[in-house]
């Protein structure tokens, strides 16, 4: 323990961490538990399991300061009450009164009571969202599309297993079977068989304002909500109680203000005569289905020939830095060879994705396999170069290190100062340039190796790359959502749909091999494809995040195209399939793929067992 920042740490050494038996545990340390049973299944991280949480012991000498600040910016924490109780009750009224335009609910809130007093309820709003077939939107959708308009909220089970159980109707035995699919606290496993695993809570503050409600509401109309908008004529009476109770009680209307009340009544003005109220929304979310609307672009691509080509070869040298599009390249073990096998971590050994760093994308490698080198090059910076093979070169004398990505632990090799200086100048951060060691094996994640473990000995390995080897995207979805972002009425400048050029999508998704099909889609029912001899099984379907927002070009953000992808997708948000190999060793040394090569599908998988030396096939589960 240091006695100079009062930090301290027990240092425990991984193999000996059986020994040590936990007998109570705490928030974040469990993958599930039971409140009802004695049922607690611990973290597989030796630390995770033991890192409870520690008390703020620095911040507690200004408690008492911060209850005076906020005395002095409120009144109050009754004034604080009441304030953030009138912005539930209100979200909560529209909520429970929005309609999709069949008449079915937009919302199911969990709640024990009716949001009429804050002395029984509080200044949060627990619910999932339903589509107008009355299915569950799982909250992880939400939660990304929320993100995309700066808007926090929090999801899953809120380390509260007993009350979501009871609001969800989860029995002990399927929270065993959850966990046995592989959901775990935390996670972004949202729907299981149809069936939700959590909820989304919207938490209001102090700070918190009517704005900031509307804001709220407007995202789930435009987003979720199969237009036009209705809403039944006792919501609406329930709603011009809340205008006008200030009139009931001053204090408890405080945040509302002439202004604020009288827009409040002019959405409700059309309803007077009517039982229901249909509002128009002019904002960008269509719910457009999933059918092919043809124009001469589209048409013209999928129609002109029946074979399906390998159109594109991408690889991403240094993960979430910008790609590098190749006519031909070999096939490595984990992958296209050197494809992800570099990565950038902060001063604390986090790997760092466009997600917290969208400047990365504007660093452009180059590799050049004759020279034995890889050329880093940015906007303002002299090109800078790295060994491909720096564990072998008596210059480059590495330094290991341990990180994580995606969860996994991650032993890599520091490729020294000078590219660490050179990242750190163009991020304006402290960063380090690691590469993943040779001697490294990462397998694939839990969820995958059902589909690899029936007919192969040894897991694929990995290199740096989220969940699988490849990622495949076929030219005719992409040009699907071109279609769909076209379509769209009212998109702002920055989400303009002249600036989402195929070629930009196709950026956007960062896949390593893009397929001419003819139909769509068509790649999420395939279940093996063969390149240039190569044979490779899908694993799954990519499921997207933000960081297609992202534009490659110049690292701004906006809300597309994964709102459309959304809405278009049938509330999907899946793009792409994950792919991987396992090469023979007859042909582990002079694998190529190859632009413009024929691509072999089989919807269904191979079940005989093949002869030595040739290509493994797997069976479907």
């Amino acid at each position: 323990k240091s006695q100079e920042n009062g930090l301290g740490a027990l240092l425990v050494n991984n193999k000996s961490g059986h020994m040590l038996k936990k007998r109570y545990f705490g928030g974040g340390t469990a993958d599930f538990y039971l409140s009802g049973e004695d049922f607690y299944v611990p973290k597989r991280s030796l630390s995770d399991r033991f890192e409870d949480g520690t008390i703020s012991f620095l911040d507690i000498i200004a408690v008492n300061h911060g209850f005076d600040a906020l005395d002095k910016f409120t009144g109050g924490m009754q004034n604080i009450m009441l304030h953030t109780f009138s912005l539930a009750r209100y979200t909560y009224i529209i909520l429970s009164g929005m309609r999709h335009a069949n008449g079915t609910p937009v919302a199911r809130i969990y709640s024990d009571n009716e949001f009429e007093t804050p002395d029984a309820q509080g200044p949060i709003i627990n619910l999932n969202l339903l589509d107008e077939e009355g299915g569950i939107v799982g909250f992880a959708k939400v939660d990304k599309l929320a993100n995309l308009y700066n808007i926090h909220l929090r999801t899953g089970c809120f380390c509260n297993t007993g009350g979501c159980q009871q609001h969800l109707g989860i029995s002990n035995e399927d929270v065993k079977k959850n966990l046995k699919a592989g959901h775990v606290c935390g996670d972004s496993l949202d729907l299981i068989d149809g069936r939700p695993t959590g909820s989304v809570r919207i938490s209001f503050g102090y700070m918190s304002t009517f704005d900031d409600a509307q804001k709220f509401l407007k995202f789930i109309l435009g987003c979720f909500v199969k237009q036009p908008v209705c809403f039944d004529k006792d919501t609406l009476s329930k709603l011009e109680r809340c205008g006008t109770m200030r009139e009931r009680d001053e204090s408890q209307a405080e945040h509302l203000t002439d202004e604020e009340t009288t827009k409040i009544s002019s959405e409700i003005a059309a309803a007077q005569n009517s039982a229901r109220i249909e509002i128009p929304l002019s904002q960008n979310c269509s719910d457009n289905q999933l059918e092919l609307v043809e124009n001469g672009e589209t048409s013209k691509l999928i129609k002109g020939s029946e074979s399906i080509t390998l159109t594109n070869i991408y690889l991403y040298p240094i993960k979430s830095c910008a790609a590098v599009e190749v006519k031909k390249w070999p096939v490595g073990k984990h992958g296209l060879l050197y494809d992800r096998t570099w990565m950038i971590v902060n001063q604390n050994a986090v790997c760092l994705s466009q997600k917290q760093e969208p400047r990365l994308c504007l660093i452009h490698p180059h590799v050049d396999l004759e020279e034995g080198i890889m050329t880093i090059s940015a906007e303002g910076m002299d090109p800078i170069e790295v060994p491909l093979e720096g564990e072998d070169r008596k210059e480059f004398s590495p330094q290991f290190c341990q990180t994580r990505v995606c969860g996994d632990r991650v032993k890599g090799l520091d490729c020294g100062e000078s590219v660490a200086k050179w990242i750190s100048t163009f991020l304006g951060r402290q960063s380090f340039l690691i590469r993943q060691s040779s001697s490294f094996h990462r397998a694939l994640k839990k969820q995958h190796t059902e589909v690899q473990d029936q007919a192969l000995n040894e897991s694929p390995s990995l290199s740096l790359v989220n969940e699988a080897q490849y990622l495949l995207i076929n030219m005719a979805s992409i040009l699907h959502i071109k279609e769909q972002l076209l379509q769209r009425d009212g998109t702002s400048v920055s989400n303009s749909p002249e600036g989402l050029t195929t070629e930009e999508l196709i950026h956007r998704f960062r896949a390593n091999l893009v397929i001419s099909a003819l139909r769509p889609y068509e790649e999420d029912d395939w279940a093996e494809i063969d390149i240039d001899g190569v044979s490779f099984q899908i694993l799954g379907l990519c499921n997207r995040c933000q960081m297609i927002c992202i534009n490659q070009s110049n690292g701004k953000r906006s809300t597309e195209p994964l709102q459309t992808l959304y809405s278009s997708r049938n509330r999907k948000m899946t793009f792409g399939a994950y792919l991987f190999h396992q090469l023979p060793a007859t042909i582990a040394d002079c694998a190529t793929l190859t632009v413009g090569s024929q691509v072999y599908v089989r919807r269904e998988r191979i079940t005989t067992t093949p002869p030595a030396g040739q290509s493994h096939s797997l069976q479907l589960p």
